[in-house]
């Protein structure tokens, strides 16, 4: 019996794989003959949520009435949880009724926004270097994926001018993600308000990205938090970073009703809402006072001097104050780009950082290593790649 011969959508057209997907596999391969590959590229939380959200979940899920279908905008309680969160913790006022969505995690959300606004021939101001998954889900969407380049001699935030330059008639789009990955620059209030006049300006949706603002930052920042921000900006945010909850699936998305509804009306026919008891527990995450975020970001501060160390092994350049849960930093000039280095480090040590021009071109030049190990993985890490070292000079 012959297999069908059935042709993948155009939209799938220039998508490929994600990168990390693809790199686990190989790292899969190499640990199933004998090599104990120590990861350190994703940044995907190796800690657990607080106990008593935990808790919530194992009582919850006993009952016998909390495994039905949800409600598409989630349990009131988790939207009024969010609600006094954003109001917490930015000082932004949201109404849990109408300007908050429950997501099944922020990546979701990206999605959603670009199916809901765009159609083909409209454009989208993308962060390079950016998550990948902007310019992934655009593409899906049918839209055109348009590049605003960040640098480091601009602190790695947008070029308004050179922006301003630009034909920016088919733009519907600017996707905005600060404290920014991969290069962990913390936002201004300056920028907030730049972004959202360019926003009014030219007629464009700012959407933000928001899941980091909790990790090596004492001072989190919404980009609602800015005057008048509702008309033109949409924001996502997540419980996977800083609660530790990455595969719960829980995020957000908040911005004025209009936005909610218009975003409600794809999402609606493409799930039917997270289960409750998950969503009770991560109600309760919501809760959690000053001292979890504390407690986590001594963890993270410890292991950011290890991998500041191993960065110096490998005679990289970074700045201590980049914030987030990664370390970007740019590489010896005598490596033709971050991939080079990345591939000789997992060859000859089995330590695996990531290259940073999976987040764009102008990431060519720079690594980027996670937190999400423990210290003891940082230390065999450093002590590898200071053997190979030392090998080398014999």
């Amino acid at each position: 019996m012959s297999m069908l011969s059935i042709k993948t959508s155009e939209r799938l057209n220039g998508i490929g794989e994600y990168y990390f997907s693809s790199k686990l596999r190989e790292i899969d391969a190499l640990n199933n003959v004998g090599h104990a590959v120590i990861n350190l590229g994703i940044g995907s939380p190796d800690l657990p949520p607080h106990p008593e959200v935990i808790n919530v979940l194992r009582e919850e899920s006993l009952k016998t009435n909390v495994h039905a279908y949800q409600n598409y905008k989630g349990s009131p309680i988790l939207r009024k949880a969010m609600s006094e969160w954003y109001k917490n913790w930015y000082s932004v006022d949201l109404d849990p009724e109408t300007e908050i969505l429950p997501m099944m995690g922020s990546k979701e959300g990206i999605m959603h926004i670009c199916m809901t606004y765009l159609n083909e021939g409209d454009e989208v101001l993308l962060p390079n270097p950016g998550y990948p998954t902007y310019r992934s889900a655009v593409k899906l969407a049918g839209g055109t994926c348009k590049d605003y380049m960040l640098e480091e001699i601009n602190n790695w935030m947008p070029d308004f001018e050179a922006l301003e330059k630009q034909d920016l008639a088919k733009v519907k789009l600017m996707w905005v993600n600060y404290p920014h990955m991969p290069t962990g620059t913390l936002p201004t209030i300056e920028l907030f308000e730049q972004l959202v006049a360019f926003g009014k300006k030219h007629n464009i949706l700012i959407c933000h990205d928001n899941p980091y603002s909790f990790i090596l930052n004492d001072s989190p920042m919404s980009l609602l938090q800015v005057k008048g921000a509702k008309d033109v900006v949409i924001e996502l945010n997540s419980l996977s970073k800083a609660q530790n909850m990455a595969g719960w699936r829980v995020g957000m998305l908040c911005g004025a009703k209009e936005r909610i509804n218009e975003v409600l009306g794809f999402k609606s026919n493409m799930d039917s809402g997270m289960f409750l008891p998950v969503q009770f527990a991560a109600a309760k995450a919501m809760q959690l006072g000053k001292d979890w975020y504390e407690k986590l970001n001594v963890i993270y501060r410890e292991r950011r001097i290890e991998v500041f160390e191993l960065l110096d092994l490998l005679q990289c350049k970074y700045d201590k104050s980049q914030s987030g849960m990664f370390v970007w930093a740019s590489i010896p000039k005598e490596y033709s780009d971050g991939f080079a280095l990345s591939d000789e480090i997992l060859s000859l040590t089995k330590v695996f950082i990531t290259p940073g021009g999976i987040f764009g071109t102008a990431g060519n030049n720079y690594v980027r290593i996670s937190l999400c190990a423990n210290i003891e993985k940082f230390k065999s890490a450093k002590a590898r790649i200071l053997d190979t070292k030392k090998a080398r000079e014999i």
